[in-house]
């Protein structure tokens, strides 16, 4: 709800302990599109970067969740995904307004419900396959919001269904890519892993093995 494709009010409805809101309209979709028949959640892909890897960070911790849904693949690009400690990274204060700050009550009253970082659940087999990519030199959203959470992805999911890919661009801003080359090749990388994911979806639903 950041474009304002329906006003300020419409925004504002969806900041701090309400920012849930957000999260539940792009769920909706996801299940409209698999409700009339486009596509299977399987075959569904999303892509986000910076509120949108946020955004992305949270549909790969709702995706077993009744409020959530299992995305066939998703792509999280320069995110913020700790938002215990985001407010002290980089731009991050600034942002304080929309998600709330992380050192006062806001933390326990809401702020930690939309933490990626801090809502991976050991006890999950399946976590839907996910690439995220960052900049090592973004000068708003700190890579280290990737990196922390695609380690923690590792460790916490040895021996389980949690397919985690990882890209970090060592130039860039946090538009990820140097020049139109650097951001042909992201955008490239991006939807291949789109593509190909969901197509080894396909085969693996079409042979059996998806039941």
């Amino acid at each position: 709800r950041g474009g304002g494709e329906f006003g300020p009010k419409w925004h504002q409805a969806a900041l701090k302990a309400k920012r849930n809101k957000a999260y539940e309209d792009f769920v909706a979709v996801g299940r409209d599109l698999c409700d009339s028949g486009l596509c299977k959640p399987e075959t569904l892909a999303a892509r986000g970067g910076s509120n949108g890897g946020l955004l992305m960070g949270n549909m790969y911790t709702m995706a077993n969740s009744p409020d959530g849904l299992m995305f066939g693949a998703l792509h999280c690009a320069v995110p913020l995904l700790d938002m215990k400690v985001y407010s002290h990274l980089l731009a991050g204060a600034s942002w304080m307004a929309e998600y709330g700050d992380p050192d006062t009550d806001d933390w326990d009253n809401f702020l930690y419900k939309y933490s990626p970082y801090h809502n991976l659940d050991e006890k999950t087999e399946k976590y839907p396959p996910m690439l995220v990519t960052t900049s090592t030199r973004d000068d708003r959203v700190h890579p280290g919001h990737a990196r922390k959470m695609v380690s923690k992805i590792a460790d916490m999911g040895k021996g389980k269904d949690w397919p985690i890919f990882y890209y970090e661009n060592i130039e860039g801003g946090h538009g990820g890519a140097a020049d139109a080359k650097q951001s042909a090749f992201m955008t490239a990388l991006a939807y291949n892993f789109m593509f190909e994911t969901l197509s080894k979806n396909i085969a693996t639903s079409n042979s059996g093995g998806g039941d």
